[in-house]
């Protein structure tokens, strides 16, 4: 377990301890919970309204958690059961929106620090969502396209009735992608009897999806970090920068740093890292992931002056931005200050809660721009609402359109987050602004909505 790197306020720890006692053993639930009510001291004192509506003790509360089994058949005949989750946190402000992740590490923390995490992203991205997540501790790595389609219509016979454009939206997450999309969809119409299309996003272009999802979340990442060096009147064009992981986050995280004129030099999987001090060759690394689905070690056998280190650590590389993209807790204390020792300004996250509590203090305290994973990636779910969007009116935006809207909703996370901070007393950091924001946001519905 991540230990917690900053102190609460005394009138929110008793809070905090509730927390504890309530959810025992949830530890990534526990760190999430930990790194928003460090924000809150200062809100509690300016808005004590708040206190008395219980509102933070109110928002640390799922308003629903679903968990089932999950039967279903190999290839072979042999039955398997897994575990699913929904997690439906808080829908002050629209119907729940987050993904499905699909990874034998998910259980019910897991699920609950993502949906926590959801509630807040979402607000920021001003658009009418709430928050909640869900997943399973299926694996999809190694199964056939039949299975897993057994295995999703599978969990859509029970999710389904939890589901709906007005009621909970989910998307897709690691190891959910399009085609597990498809198969929930096309259960979930099975069921239904309703072709109901708001009720998924992250769905195939030909059925509803929208242009522009598959890359949003590592766009809007970059144009966030864009952001952060603008307002200290610097850019991204011609700096080094690293990508950890090579999913779709980094790849196109990396794309997008590439059009704005940085170098990526290196990216990596859970077996090592590649370095390319030349720039990342985007056109191959796609084909080694997206076309073959092969390991990154493979770009190396393929482009002679690159490097693979087996087991490799990516905070070692120096570089000038970081983007971890890959998964909660990958970049400590010490990959921080290895990072800050080798010249790094910027760190904006691609992937959910990726820097811990004490990686987060060193860039603060360093005065590296940082941009947490709540404020910094919304971009993802921001337009999985703009897909809602086009569903809900039979519409259909083009590229750049859609393009232009992310970076429009990416600016202005980045306005609200860089103005908040200021208006608190602490500028430029990001995460405190980005907690209070969205708490301001949440809790003033949840007020205006009475006991419920």
């Amino acid at each position: 377990m991540t230990t917690m790197a900053g102190k609460l306020d005394e009138k929110i720890t008793p809070i905090y301890q509730e927390v504890l006692q309530r959810n025992p053993g949830e530890s990534e639930f526990h760190q999430a919970v930990h790194e928003v009510l460090e924000s809150l001291g200062r809100v509690i004192v300016k808005y004590p309204e708040f206190a008395d509506h219980k509102i933070i003790q109110r928002i640390c509360e799922p308003e629903r958690q679903v968990i089932f089994r999950v039967p279903w058949q190999d290839d072979r005949g042999e039955v398997h059961i897994n575990r699913a989750f929904r997690v439906e946190f808080n829908s002050a402000l629209g119907p729940y929106k987050g993904g499905m992740r699909f990874h034998p590490s998910v259980y019910l923390g897991v699920i609950k620090f993502l949906g926590f995490e959801q509630i807040f992203k979402n607000a920021l991205t001003g658009l009418p969502i709430g928050g909640g997540k869900g997943g399973s501790d299926f694996d999809p790595k190694g199964r056939s396209d039949d299975e897993i389609m057994r295995f999703c219509q599978s969990l859509m016979t029970e999710l389904y009735r939890h589901l709906g454009e007005y009621t909970d939206v989910p998307a897709g997450d690691i190891g959910v992608g399009q085609r597990e999309i498809g198969y929930l969809f096309g259960q979930y119409k099975r069921i239904t009897n309703r072709y109901e299309s708001g009720v998924l996003t992250g769905k195939g272009l030909d059925w509803g999806g929208s242009l522009v999802r598959r890359e949003a979340t590592g766009y809007g990442t970059v144009f966030f970090a864009q952001e952060m060096l603008r307002a200290r009147g610097e850019s991204l064009e011609g700096r080094k920068c690293v990508v950890s992981g090579s999913g779709n986050v980094a790849i196109y995280a990396a794309e997008q740093l590439i059009q704005l004129g940085a170098k990526v030099i290196a990216c990596s999987d859970s077996n090592g890292v590649i370095v390319h001090e030349a720039g990342i060759d985007l056109d191959l690394l796609k084909q080694i992931k997206e076309v073959e689905r092969r390991r990154i070690r493979d770009y190396a056998d393929r482009c002679t002056d690159a490097r693979y280190i087996d087991r490799g650590n990516i905070w070692d590389i120096p570089c000038d931005v970081a983007i971890p993209a890959a998964t909660e807790n990958e970049l400590s204390g010490s990959d921080a200050k290895k990072l800050v020792e080798n010249g790094c300004i910027a760190v904006a996250e691609g992937a959910n809660m990726p820097t811990t509590p004490e990686g987060v203090h060193v860039f603060q305290d360093a005065g590296v721009a940082y941009g947490p994973g709540k404020a910094a990636n919304a971009g993802g779910v921001a337009t999985s609402a703009l897909e809602m969007q086009q569903n809900a009116s039979r519409d259909s935006w083009t590229f750049e359109y859609t393009e232009k809207r992310l970076q429009q909703i990416m600016q202005d996370i980045h306005h609200t987050c860089h103005e908040t901070a200021e208006e608190f007393g602490v500028p430029g950091n990001y995460v405190l602004g980005a907690n209070i924001a969205a708490f301001l946001k949440v809790g003033r519905a949840m007020v205006a909505m009475g006991l419920v």
